[in-house]
């Protein structure tokens, strides 16, 4: 794999912006956007609009794209009553999926139901495969019945080919905070899982763990680099493996009230066993404000088939 796709939602107040977007790069550092920054899917269920995008190329080559179901244009002020509390707790139970076997053709938004009626809002859905069970471990955050759906916690399910899935079980629960945004990674037979800690500290730690379900245990060190960070500004970490095998971390920041100004922080480590990861804003570029994504590696000639994708108003 030569490049890197970019799958996102935009800041935006207008129902556009909550749609999935596709932004691609040859390195990793310098990133452009696909179909002239217009959406390439629109979510025309549930919420009828999606957040919190992750992709995965699945064993047989097929691609998923799982997403939260919520759209704050139409909902916020509508079925929300401007209420991030009940959108925690009433909002979609299930999440938004598309399948692909080329990046371009997409067959028809399916919705998953994988909470019930003791879930909140599923958000902020990632994807992980696990080699020893040969299965897919899909993992998001929730608030719960258990805690009168106080402090969230991440959940997982498993699934062989994304039709069928196991019962949710508690994958990580911080005892002294919520935690939201998981990304899980492999790197030489452990797992790392980056979340968003809603306190103590209010902001993103990294986890790691013999076991892809666990238990997890903090690293320390990246706390030391993170603690430089403003807190209660940065949300939804992603991170890629890059061609000289250094890792690029992500962070999205929404440190300001300007939606234009929202996108994604880089930071660098030569890996995540050392949990130390410098920030390099100046080595990377993007277009826009790119808003909480996840990153797949791509073939050069999936590359240039995105490079020349565009939309006509009639295919949406």
């Amino acid at each position: 794999m030569c490049a890197y796709l970019f799958v996102h939602f935009k800041e935006k107040r207008t129902p556009d912006g909550e749609q999935v977007y596709f932004g691609i790069s040859r390195n990793g550092f310098d990133w452009e956007s696909v179909n002239q920054e217009k959406p390439v899917l629109w979510s025309y269920y549930g919420d009828k609009g999606v957040r919190d995008h992750t992709i995965i190329r699945t064993k047989t080559g097929e691609f998923v794209i799982l997403a939260t179901d919520l759209s704050l244009s139409y909902g916020m002020l509508n079925q929300y009553q401007g209420s991030w509390e009940t959108i925690s707790r009433h909002g979609s139970k299930s999440l938004a999926l598309w399948r692909s076997q080329d990046l371009i053709n997409w067959e028809p938004q399916e919705m998953i139901p994988l909470g019930n009626e003791h879930f909140g809002c599923l958000w902020a859905p990632d994807i992980i495969y696990d080699q020893h069970n040969e299965d897919y471990i899909v993992h998001w955050s929730s608030a719960h019945a258990d805690n009168n759906f106080g402090p969230k916690a991440i959940y997982y399910a498993r699934t062989k080919d994304f039709r069928d899935f196991s019962e949710p079980n508690i994958l990580y629960k911080k005892e002294d905070s919520g935690v939201i945004d998981s990304a899980m990674y492999e790197e030489n037979g452990l797992y790392y899982l980056f979340v968003k800690s809603e306190g103590h500290p209010a902001n993103i730690i990294l986890l790691r763990s013999d076991h892809i379900t666990g238990p997890f245990e903090k690293i320390e060190a990246f706390d030391h680099g993170m603690g430089e960070l403003e807190t209660g500004v940065y949300e939804a970490p992603t991170a890629t493996k890059l061609a000289d095998n250094r890792w690029a971390l992500f962070l999205d920041f929404y440190g300001t009230k300007d939606a234009a100004g929202h996108g994604y922080i880089p930071f660098l480590a030569d890996s995540l066993a050392s949990g130390e990861f410098t920030r390099a804003d100046t080595n990377f570029s993007f277009p826009y404000g790119f808003k909480h994504g996840t990153i797949l590696a791509i073939t050069d000639e999936e590359f240039e088939r995105l490079q020349h994708y565009q939309k006509q108003p009639s295919e949406y």
